[in-house]
């Protein structure tokens, strides 16, 4: 719990500098495979996210289709692509 609040905070506090609200996430692939987390947009894989895991967006590409997330349980930062989550506007 404590590890959410932390990441939380750090997440509202990098929006607040560009007056955006957090954007928070479930991961919601549509093939029911782990969601692959890349280094960047389309890079090395660094790891991967089950279905209804919860990231916070702390950034996004021009184009919208890729995401940095930061995961809520491992509070690992890394970029997915944005069609797979299902976010909270």
């Amino acid at each position: 719990m404590k590890i959410a609040i932390a990441i939380g905070l750090l997440a509202c506090s990098l929006f607040a500098s560009s007056a955006r609200a957090a954007l928070v996430c479930l991961v919601a692939d549509p093939t029911g495979t782990p969601l692959n987390v890349r280094s960047q947009p389309n890079g090395t894989i660094l790891g991967a996210l089950h279905n209804d895991a919860e990231v916070i967006v702390t950034d996004m590409t021009n184009d919208r289709r890729w995401v940095k997330v930061i995961s809520v349980k491992a509070g690992r930062p890394g970029w997915v692509f944005f069609n797979y989550l299902d976010c909270e506007m």
